[in-house]
């Protein structure tokens, strides 16, 4: 994976979920019924916005969404979910959070500390390794759709922090706190990004390559494959001979 790239980092978690539309679905599913509960107008609950576009991104039907908003603001049995994160060192010491969605915490922790035992990893503490990420929001948009300097301006008079543009890419680092009104200035300009949403970014890259590599694979897709969690980040980079053979 290319080391500047955090864009390509998340497609290739993304690429992997899309592959099991089912699960993915679930996944968004039940961020939008834990949105809901908070309040069910998008214009004035940003984390049930972002649910609804998550949908959207994958074309989720329409009726699926309103059912799901409707399931969160009746609280039905069966449908209190809770946020919850894990931290934890996998294969070469590679840092990873996941962040989860779940109605058993018991469960999903029991499931992601053995995902971590069987890599080699181990599970930690909350703030473990959290530490060595930054919290940020990430708006991307093609090489295609603007120039840099254009993107770069637009992205600043948005309030963003940065625009870093590459071969392929222009992603626009804002502040949590101004994810959404960033968004949608820039949306207003260049139409959808490729991809927004607020992640953790790791501070540096750790090169992994070998046995580690694929073990390390094979937690993510573990973790991944998990109902209960809704994304996995890591401070991994895989050289580009490894990402050829598992492309």
């Amino acid at each position: 994976m290319a080391g500047h790239s955090q864009f390509k980092n998340i497609m290739h978690r993304k690429g992997a979920q899309d592959k099991k539309r089912a699960k993915l679905f679930t996944k968004i599913i039940r961020e939008i019924i834990t949105a809901s509960k908070i309040n069910t107008d998008p214009n004035f609950n940003p984390k049930l916005r972002k649910a609804i576009d998550s949908a959207k991104e994958v074309n989720m039907p329409k009726d699926k969404i309103e059912n799901a908003i409707k399931r969160g603001s009746s609280s039905g049995a069966g449908d209190n979910y809770e946020d919850m994160r894990y931290e934890g060192y996998g294969p070469g010491g590679i840092a990873i959070i996941v962040e989860a969605l779940t109605d058993n915490r018991n469960r999903t922790a029991s499931e992601v500390r053995a995902a971590f035992t069987k890599s080699g990893g181990q599970m930690g503490e909350t703030g473990s390794v959290s530490y060595m990420f930054d919290r940020i929001g990430l708006i991307v948009y093609p090489i295609s759709k603007a120039s840099n300097d254009d993107m770069l301006e637009a992205a600043v008079e948005a309030g963003a922090d940065d625009c870093i543009s590459d071969d392929e890419n222009h992603e626009i680092i804002t502040s949590v706190e101004n994810f959404y009104s960033v968004k949608e200035a820039v949306k207003a300009k260049f139409g959808e990004p490729e991809n927004a949403e607020i992640i953790w970014r790791p501070q540096t890259l750790n090169k992994v390559e070998g046995e580690n590599a694929e073990k390390l694979l094979k937690l993510i897709d573990t973790l991944e494959d998990n109902d209960d969690v809704q994304n996995v980040y890591g401070n991994y980079e895989f050289n580009s001979e490894f990402m050829a053979k598992i492309n």
